[in-house]
């Protein structure tokens, strides 16, 4: 390969002449340039002689941004790739972690220490209804699991319908449970004003009712307190005897929009009595006193129904128990996978950017030839040639990487500003995110680099 023996640098007001003498070659060639098509030709001129000796990372840095910065539109266009990449990556994590946080505290506001025993599925035909539409679970039941599951601490059960409330000339829809005096503390919701049914008014069927928060605003003016009054139930009067706490909403669920009447007369009244032997619930809640008694209080339950219900076969249970434990994880599980799937899915805009970055830089090189052969000229190794088209990629990804982050935080806080989630940022995926950006600019620009160091200086001068 030709070697240069001597490199004559000479500035005029509107060219630039080039006089290089090849080591290999008995003649001298000289090329005059003229000043505006030569890229920083200042800079060039200024660092002739540090080419010679060696090239600081501050100055590739430099020139790596004032070539980026010349071609503005480019840049920016090329930065877009990666700004959506990261961008998606970061806000799809954090809208996931956010909505897999709210389903956890949903699930937990309902109650982690609980089985919930569900009556069996009516069937009509061949269509099948939900869980706790048939009439195979009973009050009996109830009382049963609370006197001879030990692992059992607080058993309530409950029966419910939809109907409508009045109060004067307001009215509303809703669901009435009828339930026992143990529902309270099984659901850990107590009443904010007033109080719940007693002992005499459940066993006498005594028409009371206790009004959840959203029924009490749908009915009753702010300034008006319900205690004391009266409303109709499916045309029938009964007394408020108090008002709830705020449980809030599950999903598109409002856990506030609810009365409480006693099981009898729910039974009595509205539902009628639907069983052959007792008082027919829809479900039964379990609180069992520690996690340690789950398994023990989940065996002892399905076993002691299998006995009272005459089931030999677990496929033929007329009814289901249900862990909000086992819901929780999977739940979990599904969410933390669909976050990961979409994010993958996300990460693919990240190669389309790094190949955007590559097929620029590869444009870059065949454009500024004649700046390369010129930096070869003045003395430029190899390798300073290969480190600022580097650099330039690392720039172009970086900036983009970090304006992505931004952008996704922002699109991450306005979703759960919108639908109420948490919002949670990691500063672990942050960080993978940028370095993620730093590492696809510099595998796309290895390529464009390495052909622009392995330029020839005399054909890169020639170059139009």
């Amino acid at each position: 390969m030709s070697k240069f023996h001597k490199t004559r640098l000479v500035p005029y007001t509107d060219c630039l002449i080039i006089t290089l003498t090849i080591s290999q070659c008995t003649r001298t060639l000289q090329l005059t340039i003229p000043l505006t098509t030569i890229f920083n030709t200042d800079i060039l001129i200024m660092q002739s002689n540090n080419y010679k000796n060696s090239i600081s990372s501050l100055e590739i840095l430099s020139m790596a941004l004032e070539s980026l910065w010349s071609n503005k539109l480019r840049t920016g266009l090329t930065m877009l790739g990666m700004i959506i990449g990261i961008g998606s990556v970061i806000s799809i994590t954090a809208i996931g972690q956010g909505v897999q946080k709210s389903t956890e505290e949903q699930i937990k506001a309902l109650g982690s220490d609980i089985l919930h025993v569900l009556a069996g599925e009516a069937k009509g035909g061949n269509i099948s209804q939900a869980l706790g539409s048939s009439s195979t679970l009973t009050w009996q039941d109830a009382k049963a699991i609370a006197t001879e599951a030990p692992a059992a601490d607080v058993v309530s059960a409950y029966l419910q319908r939809q109907t409508q409330v009045v109060y004067e000339g307001e009215n509303a829809s809703t669901t009435v449970y009828g339930t026992d005096l143990n529902y309270p503390e099984a659901r850990n919701t107590f009443p904010k004003t007033g109080r719940y049914f007693n002992q005499a008014e459940l066993d006498q069927s005594q028409q009371v009712v206790v009004l959840a928060p959203t029924v009490k605003n749908k009915l009753f003016p702010e300034n008006v307190n319900p205690i004391g009054t009266k409303i109709r139930i499916q045309g029938e009067i009964y007394q408020v005897v108090g008002v709830m706490q705020a449980k809030g909403s599950q999903g598109p669920m409002d856990r506030d929009d609810a009365v409480y009447i006693p099981l009898t007369t729910m039974s009595a009244r509205i539902v009628g009595n639907n069983a052959l032997f007792g008082i027919s619930v829809n479900g039964i809640y379990v609180k069992y006193a520690s996690e340690e008694q789950l398994a023990a209080a989940q065996f002892q339950i399905t076993n002691l129904l299998r006995s009272r219900h005459n089931i030999q076969s677990p496929d033929d249970d007329d009814f289901r128990v249900t862990n909000p434990a086992d819901i929780l994880e999977t739940l979990t599980t599904v969410l933390g996978l669909l976050t990961m799937m979409i994010g993958s899915i996300a990460g693919i805009s990240l190669v389309v950017g790094g190949i955007g970055i590559a097929n620029i830089m590869l444009v870059s090189v065949v454009e500024r030839t004649r700046e390369i052969g010129i930096r070869k000229a003045l003395g430029a190794t190899n390798s300073a040639i290969l480190n600022q088209f580097l650099v330039e990629a690392v720039v172009i990804s970086s900036v983009g990487g970090a304006i992505g982050i931004v952008t996704g935080i922002v699109v991450a806080f306005g979703s759960a500003t919108i639908f109420e989630f948490p919002f949670i940022i990691s500063s672990g995926s942050v960080l993978i995110a940028f370095s993620l950006s730093s590492a696809v600019g510099l595998i796309a620009g290895v390529i464009p680099a390495r052909n622009a160091s392995k330029l020839d200086p005399i054909t890169a001068l020639r170059s139009d």
